[in-house]
């Protein structure tokens, strides 16, 4: 079962980066929100998430 993230760090992590800003953003709330929970799913389950990773070497 994946975490929600925080509403708090969703909104800090929705603040653009520079290069992001750069390219822009229709919903950056939204997609701070699917940052986080790709991270949090990668952080309880990393064996599970490197294996079926394209970048991670498995």
């Amino acid at each position: 079962m994946t975490q929600t993230p925080d509403e708090h760090d969703v909104d800090t992590r929705a603040r653009l980066l520079p290069e992001e800003q750069a390219v822009g953003s229709d919903s950056p709330h939204e997609q701070a929100e699917i940052i986080l929970e790709e991270s949090l799913e990668r952080t309880e389950d990393p064996e599970g998430t490197q294996r079926s990773s394209t970048q991670s070497p498995g």
